[in-house]
């Protein structure tokens, strides 16, 4: 069996975490990073330790370690003299001595090559009981903590990744399948809607209020419906917005922070609207998930839809983000009794359902959540309503999206948009060019939640209020 160098060993309980790793507030960092091997190999680097005594090891790095041994070799004096055969005899002894201890040194070496291949600081999310997503970890951008929650932003397998409260909110790989999947459903719903109306709401969506949104993916959406006039946005933490304004511009950034439509107010979000009377086409909720002692909890209760649907204009439509929608329902998902919850999605489902007349359940795969994503629309009108939203064919959202959509202009594409899709954005484009997820096929996808899902939720009665709130895992 292989055995570490005592210098190894050495430098590896040398190793010390920074301070504000090991002793500051922000536990969840903590909690996805792991020291590994790599690092004992870099502290052995730092310090030039060696491997062997042997002075042609002095100064060797794991760059180079094979380089200077060959090296080494080569440059050991031979016996062209001719002198006695004693002497040829211990030349020859020495060489294989040499030899040999070289061996065992290039052994150890490939042995620590092959552990460091194997050795990174990992990122690790808990996703269920019993269930986590674990990656490389490349780089940490940005760690602080807000008075509200922990913030970090990495660089992991899924791209840049904006982290709070050790969950992740959005990736580089797929935050667009996420923010359109968010957006339009609801504001082309309001569109259709107010068409068909050809009342005081005809042209809608013009205002929008947003919950929540910090990144700022979810106010690039709407901005991009050429129909809107004014964004509201509220959100509880402007060190979200700062970071992500640094660090996330493809979400937004200053174009989106900045623009002259986005009116952003740092503020509570029950607040906000319990002092205001202003109404809105269209309201969506961005905010963490319901988690216990998080800042949201109070934005997935009776009461607030009770509050947002009092906010609506005529025809308003409101959505929110719900949480773990997994295609298959985790078995723990719907725990009886007292415990952490693993889901939300039925209950949030549930209580909409017990302030508006319609709360429509709808899905979309987000890879760096490690499961399906929920989403839960609601609104008031006719009973067929509810039928007619599923059922909009796609040659219908499609035309939506060609009159209505456009790109927002200084906002950053992301560098590969996607998978197989290797061209940034020019600016200009209108219509289908400009989102990459949601289009009229996707739309009936979206709506379309697998039978053991539907099937759980249907068992799922439970109501989330002040007095007795849900938090999810």
């Amino acid at each position: 069996m292989f055995r570490f160098p005592s210098v190894f060993l050495a430098a590896l309980s040398a190793i010390t975490l920074p301070p504000d790793l090991v002793h500051g507030p922000d536990v969840s960092v903590l909690s996805v990073l792991r020291v590994d091997v790599a690092v004992a190999l870099d502290a052995v680097d730092a310090g030039r330790s060696t491997l062997s005594k042997s002075k042609r090891f002095k100064n060797t790095t794991r760059s180079n370690v094979f380089e200077q041994i060959a090296t080494s070799q080569s440059n050991q004096p031979n016996d062209r003299s001719g002198g006695k055969k004693s002497k040829n005899a211990a030349s020859f002894a020495d060489q294989a001595a040499r030899e040999e201890s070289g061996g065992q040194q290039r052994h150890h070496v490939a042995q620590i090559e092959a552990q460091r291949a194997k050795a990174s600081f990992r990122y690790v999310e808990d996703v269920a009981p019993g269930l986590k997503l674990d990656m490389d970890l490349h780089s940490i951008l940005h760690m602080s903590t807000s008075p509200v929650q922990s913030v970090q932003v990495i660089d992991s397998y899924f791209g840049r990744t904006l982290v709070t409260d050790g969950k992740t909110q959005s990736a580089e790989h797929d935050e667009f399948v996420y923010h359109e999947s968010l957006v339009h459903p609801a504001l082309f719903w309001s569109a259709y809607l107010s068409d068909r109306s050809r009342g005081t709401s005809a042209g809608a969506p013009k205002s929008v209020f947003i919950g929540g949104g910090g990144e700022l993916a979810t106010a690039r959406e709407v901005l991009r419906h050429n129909t809107v006039e004014r964004i509201v946005m509220v959100d509880i933490d402007p060190e979200v917005i700062e970071v992500s304004r640094k660090h996330l511009p493809e979400w937004g950034g200053d174009a989106v922070a900045n623009h002259p439509k986005v009116e952003y107010i740092v503020g509570d979000v029950l607040q906000y609207l319990s002092g205001s009377n202003e109404k809105f086409d269209a309201m969506i909720i961005d905010v963490s998930d319901p988690i216990e002692a998080g800042p949201a909890v109070a934005l997935y209760t009776q009461e607030f839809y009770r509050l947002v649907s009092l906010r609506l204009n005529e025809h308003g439509v409101f959505v929110t983000q719900a949480g773990s929608a997994s295609f298959i329902p985790f078995p723990h998902s719907s725990i009886e009794g007292e415990g952490e919850e693993a889901t939300c999605f039925g209950p949030i489902k549930n209580t909409l359902a017990t302030v508006f007349d319609h709360a429509i359940p709808y899905s979309a795969p987000v890879a760096s959540f490690g499961e399906d994503w929920g989403f839960v629309l609601a609104f008031n009108g006719p009973r067929e309503d509810a039928r007619t939203l599923v059922d909009l064919s796609h040659e219908e959202i499609d035309d939506l999206i060609e009159d209505r959509i456009e790109t927002v202009p200084g906002v950053p594409a992301h560098k590969f948009r996607s998978i197989g899709v290797k061209s940034a954005l020019r600016g200009d484009e209108t219509g289908g060019e400009v989102l990459k997820h949601y289009d009229g096929v996707v739309h009936r996808r979206l709506f379309s939640l697998s039978k053991p899902l539907r099937e759980a939720m249907k068992s799922d009665h439970r109501i989330m209020t002040e007095a007795n709130p849900i938090f999810m895992y």
